[in-house]
């Protein structure tokens, strides 16, 4: 594939018109070069060049009889052969040569590589002189070094990053086909966390050279650091053109663990080590993966050869604790960034993981200390920055404690949202204890935000995120009803979901893979409420048979990198549909010892043979047979034809579809809205039967259970209305008005009992209506059941009525 044309997969990304294909010899004689100028530079031309192709021992004997000292270290460095690279660097700083400068700077990068700290800044320190009295213009190629060691001396002083940057861009002013600059100069914006400026810069380079494997990799960890699509295909054309590119193959041994293929992310590191055996990146990952894997012993082996090679390298705990951090081992991450930081007291994201850890296992305290220190020694860290705000604001959330939770919440809202989240908090723990058959050693800090912006920051630092909630296991975090418009979730099962992840990581010691947790958290949500979890839709269907959803054994890829839009929510329900057929046909329980095989660090292969005693390919031809089974109804009545809404095509073209076609349902629902929409519900009633009879879980406000209520409404039959709002409300979890409206009908029915249920349902969809809540008070002393009565009033008073005497008497 071409560059440009995977440039396209990431969102906002600019892309080259006419992408401009770089020259590369492919496999030029090596024959003696002249020490002409002229020639030099055409021969460091060819060392590049082959270099960007990874014919590093080619472009080695190049350099060598070029006398290109500085990109022969450079090679000699990259490729683990450090001693080599220091003879020749040092000698040739020896000489009085052109090109000292870029000698010096590759010395400093191969001494702060093995750990000589001191020496290594003593040199970069260097080019400070260097820069400020220079008595002849510099070459593109020295501002480039310049800025690079200035680049390194920031980790003392940020304030020095400007300054690599005015010299980056003094470098590519200079020389505009220096590319090197430029992609040094991606990096540095990505390392100080500013995605849209690297994001250009590496484009502005595939705009000069489409192939350039480098910029193609600081493309790719650039959409990985913005969540945009497309990182493996970066890689890989980045492989393609260089597949000896350590860092590429490093990148995707990252993603690799991610999804728990640790087999394939050992031969990524593998391809690494082989042409880089000293690269401290590619052993402290292959670490992690170990760690992951549950090696200890070639944890231990990577752990000692790091240690070997650089006694300093503080990064190796930041690689592994950041990684393990991505699996949810959060006591780990922290153990892992308090050792770098206790390494190296400039280790500045070791200090953010390790605060940002401890927040996330509730250590308040030292989890700001830590990020205080991180954000003094990089205050371009606008994670740390964010998380830190957030804290100020967490400091003015009052508490309320039980024996097994810590309630957090806003000033404004502790005292509505309690009453309802203590109880069901307590009835979670009270169901999921005996099921799972463990209990949690702490209590656990339930936070609720009414901003969704300060969940986002409190889940990953940075606004943006799309989940409800997050499990951290001792701290859950959640949107507050108010902090989404009315009907966009149910805050009661989104709160039951982040409890469930709370004791499967108990259960299965953090090892738990993601789609297994938030399948069994969906399913544990249809098991707490009528209504709540996930319902099959037709779009997760139509789906099905265009053969879009992942198979069971690639299912963490959904989670993970999902390839478009709906496959997150698709790869959930479809989750949650495999713990449903373990469950029916095997019992919780087996659901249970899935959760303990993981806990032995089982993969998902493995874990299946030892509890259901099946392989991958067997259990997944269960699961087709089932899922059709279970759907078979409504896979018939699924087609991709787009008459889903009333008013997509035209009134003559939709009702000649449902002529023609009565099993499909979008065809029917679309009539049967058309219908309504016009109130001639007496027409409408057949399609929109038909619609309901063919696809039973379609409970939406657009759909046959409202549209039949509505029509029933209009003819008198209340008991008909409540009937069709009670199968509603009994799949969706959603529809604030539905239940409303239920109460309504049920009260006109003399049915006070019904009513107080389905207004007790609505809470936990949208608790801040002050009239709900007194009509619930009502209906409640009627009843003579007074624990509610005070609940209700006790909202109320919170609510801050107009006239507040009543609700307090």
């Amino acid at each position: 594939m071409k560059a440009w044309v995977v440039l396209a997969i990431l969102a906002g990304s600019t892309v080259p018109t006419v992408p401009t294909v770089a020259t590369v010899p492919t496999g030029p004689a090596v024959a003696r070069v002249s020490r002409d100028e002229g020639i030099q530079r055409d021969a460091a031309g060819q060392v590049e060049a082959l270099r960007n192709e990874g014919k590093y021992a080619e472009a080695i004997v190049l350099a060598r009889q070029a006398d290109l000292a500085p990109q022969l270290g450079e090679l000699l460095r990259m490729t683990g052969r450090w001693d080599e690279a220091e003879r020749v660097l040092t000698d040739a700083q020896a000489r009085n040569r052109p090109d000292s400068l870029l000698v010096i700077l590759q010395l400093a990068l191969l001494r702060e590589e093995r750990g000589q700290r001191d020496a290594a800044f003593r040199d970069f320190d260097r080019f400070i002189d260097f820069y400020n009295n220079r008595q002849d213009r510099l070459t593109s190629a020295e501002l480039a070094a310049v800025a690079t060691a200035v680049e390194h001396l920031s980790v003392k002083n940020y304030d020095l990053a400007r300054d690599a940057l005015r010299a980056y861009d003094e470098a590519i002013a200079a020389d505009s086909g220096n590319l090197e600059a430029r992609i040094a100069l991606g990096e540095l914006f990505l390392s100080r966390y500013n995605g849209a400026e690297a994001q250009a810069t590496f484009e502005g380079v595939l705009g000069q050279d489409s192939l350039q494997p480098r910029a193609l990799i600081g493309l790719a960890r650039t959409a990985r650091f913005s969540g945009s699509g497309g990182v493996t295909d970066l890689i890989n054309l980045a492989l393609a053109v260089n597949p000896h590119l350590v860092e590429g193959h490093v990148l995707l041994a990252e993603l690799l663990s991610e999804v728990d293929d640790y087999a394939g992310a050992r031969r990524e590191l593998a391809a690494a080590l082989e042409v880089n055996p000293r690269s401290l990146r590619a052993l402290s990952t292959r670490a992690a993966v170990e760690w992951l894997a549950g090696d200890s012993s070639a944890f231990e082996v990577s752990r000692r050869q790091v240690q070997a090679l650089n006694p300093h390298y503080a990064s190796f705990y930041e690689t592994v604790g950041d990684l393990v951090g991505r699996h949810r081992l959060y006591d780990d991450a922290a153990r892992f960034a308090r050792r770098g930081v206790t390494l190296d007291t400039l280790a500045w994201d070791a200090y953010r993981l390790l605060g940002i850890n401890e927040l996330r296992l509730g250590a308040m305290d030292s989890g700001r200390v830590h990020l205080e220190r991180a954000f003094a020694g990089d205050p371009f860290d606008v994670w740390t920055k964010n998380t830190l705000d957030l804290l100020d604001t967490l400091d003015t959330f009052p508490v309320r404690s039980t024996q097994h939770f810590r309630v957090v919440a806003d000033p404004g809202e502790i005292d509505l949202l309690a009453p309802y989240a203590i109880p069901l908090a307590d009835e979670a723990y009270a169901e999921m204890s005996k099921r799972y058959g463990v209990t949690l050693d702490r209590p656990t800090r339930l936070e609720l935000f009414r901003r969704h912006a300060d969940f986002s920051v409190r889940t990953m630092g940075l606004v943006g995120l799309g989940a409800l909630g997050v499990s951290f296991g001792p701290v859950v975090a959640m949107d507050a009803p108010s902090a989404r418009p009315t009907g966009a979730f149910n805050w009661g099962s989104t709160l039951w979901h982040e409890l469930a992840h709370t004791f499967h990581m108990k259960v299965s010691d953090y090892h738990v893979p993601r789609w297994f947790t938030e399948g069994l958290a969906v399913y544990e949500e249809h098991l707490a409420r009528e209504g709540w979890g996930d319902d099959v839709t037709p779009g997760f269907l139509t789906a099905y048979k265009a053969k879009r959803l992942l198979p069971v054994s690639q299912l963490n890829d959904g989670f993970i990198r999902p390839a478009y839009p709906e496959q997150l929510g698709y790869s959930y329900y479809e989750a949650s549909l495999v713990c449903q057929m373990i469950a029916e046909q095997r019992g919780f329980p087996t659901l249970v010892a899935l959760l303990r095989a993981f806990s032995d660090r089982l993969d998902t292969p493995a874990a299946f043979r030892r509890v259901l005693g099946t392989d991958m390919k067997t259990f997944e031809g269960q699961f087709t047979t089932w899922l059709e089974r279970r759907f078979s109804t409504e896979l018939g009545a699924t087609s991709e034809h787009p008459t889903g809404i009333a008013g997509s095509v035209s009134p003559v073209a939709i009702s000649e579809r449902a002529r023609k076609h009565p099993e499909d349902f979008r065809a029917q629902l679309a009539m049967g809205q058309l219908l309504a929409k016009d109130k001639r519900y007496a027409e409408a009633k057949p399609y929109l039967e038909r619609a309901k009879a063919l696809f039973p879980e379609y409970a939406e406000e657009d759909g046959p259970y409202w549209l039949l209520a509505e029509s029933a409404q209009a003819a008198g039959d209340v008991r008909r209305a409540a009937a069709e709002l009670s199968e509603m409300t009994a799949i969706n979890e959603r529809s604030y008005k539905a239940r409303v409206m239920l109460a309504d009908l049920r009260l006109a029915l003399g049915d006070s009992a019904g009513a107080v249920k389905a207004l007790d349902e609505a809470m936990f969809i949208d608790p801040t209506d002050p009239a709900i809540h007194q009509r619930l008070a009502d209906l409640a002393e009627a009843l003579h059941r007074p624990t509610l009565a005070v609940r209700e009033w006790r909202a109320l008073v919170a609510l801050d009525p107009a006239g507040p005497a009543v609700a307090y008497y």
